[in-house]
């Protein structure tokens, strides 16, 4: 009886040695990744954490998109849409080191209504060909692995309402219990980062993927917990173009909103009649387009009508709203202030929601001299 409990415990003095080599073995390792990880995180922000936090949402079509107005019977569903995603994303990637991009999302978009985040990793494969030449003006502009790593897929078939698409889905198809995805999932995790800064969600498409973030926030955390994640969000909606966006609006008082249904079209080249020449094809094809490296040669020639070609990055102000204050031009947390994204208004100030100012599209465009020529600048700094 003794002898059998001596080799029971020496079994057992054994077998726990072994788990705590293990456990050992394991937490190096789990420090070694987390290591990796700050430093890359580290290599990718800025030193003194003041830049703005951004993550943009797009429904980025293919870069070989074909122009809603030019679509041909037959033509790939997947292939059709509006190409100013592509023009805003090239423009984007000039000023990625002026903020700080943590996340890429790609939402439910063309006639196929799918997220194709392979879109976004596409557009970074030519980023990653001039991301040298740009760091030689600034060593901040991150590199296109670092991007990749923080490109996530949204969940197909929920874009759309009268507006845009033709119908609006109901709130119960587009966001709830099994409708998480690596882009809503994504977002939450940088949210709870401990980090003060706000961060910037910028919507080029529908915000389906912000909605199902606060939805499970607030359906798996307490009231105070859930209070605190929406007060870091700052959303940037250009028009709403999936069901999520009343949804956010008609429950959510204090979720800060930017919503500009109208005036985000001064970014379009024939709002400002008088100053047309700054930013139509021909100002493409000599600036951006031609002789500027394989980013700026993928800048979509139009909008969706190849009739009117030119600048037509409707999606844009979200984010140049953040450009034109790291210039001191405007406060971000103030959008009754104008800047580059526009102008608002609060009609309700119980309410953190902003709407667009009733200047209209000048709102936009009356900046269009300045935006287009450091627009140019960037541009030749992706020549060697």
């Amino acid at each position: 009886m003794w002898l059998l409990s001596k080799q029971y415990y020496n079994g057992l003095t054994i077998m726990l040695t072994l788990i705590s080599l293990f456990s050992f073995i394991t937490f190096v390792q789990n420090t070694e990744i987390n290591q990796k990880r700050k430093a890359v995180k580290i290599n990718n922000k800025s030193e003194n954490n003041s830049r703005i936090r951004v993550i943009i949402s797009s429904d980025m079509p293919p870069l070989d998109v074909i122009p809603v107005k030019a679509v041909k019977p037959g033509d790939p569903p997947e292939k059709c849409s509006d190409p100013d995603d592509v023009q805003s994303m090239a423009r984007l990637l000039l000023y990625s080191n002026d903020i700080e991009i943590e996340g890429l999302i790609a939402s439910s978009g063309t006639f196929a209504n799918i997220a194709r985040k392979q879109n976004i990793l596409d557009m970074l494969d030519l980023y990653e060909k001039v991301q040298p030449n740009l760091a030689k003006h600034d060593a901040r502009y991150p590199t296109a692995e670092h991007l990749r790593s923080i490109t996530w897929q949204g969940l197909d078939g929920g874009w759309g309402t009268e507006r845009f698409g033709g119908k609006t889905k109901p709130i119960e198809t587009l966001i709830g219990k099994d409708k998480d995805t690596e882009a809503s999932n994504g977002i939450i995790l940088v949210v709870d980062e401990k980090d003060d800064r706000p961060v910037w969600v910028c919507v080029w498409g529908g915000s389906r993927e912000i909605a199902q973030a606060i939805w499970k926030v607030q359906n798996t955390r307490t009231s105070k917990e859930f209070s605190r994640f929406i007060s870091k969000l700052r959303i940037y909606l250009i028009a709403k173009q999936d069901g999520t966006a009343d949804w956010l609006l008609n429950n959510f008082p204090d979720l800060f909103i930017i919503l500009s249904e109208n005036n985000y079209m001064g970014m379009f080249y024939t709002m400002d009649k008088n100053n047309l020449a700054i930013a139509d094809l021909n100002w493409t094809e000599k600036n951006i387009r031609n002789d500027h490296g394989p980013l700026g040669a993928a800048y979509p020639r139009s909008g969706g009508d190849p009739k009117t070609p030119g600048v037509w990055e409707g999606d844009t102000p979200s984010f140049l709203h953040l450009i034109s204050a790291t210039r001191g031009i405007n406060n971000p947390e103030n959008p009754e202030q104008g800047g580059w994204g526009g102008k608002f208004i609060r009609p309700d100030p119980i309410k953190k929601h902003w709407y667009d100012d009733p200047i209209g599209t000048k709102a936009v465009y009356m900046w269009r001299n300045d935006v287009q020529k450091e627009f140019e600048e960037r541009a030749d700094w992706m020549l060697p």
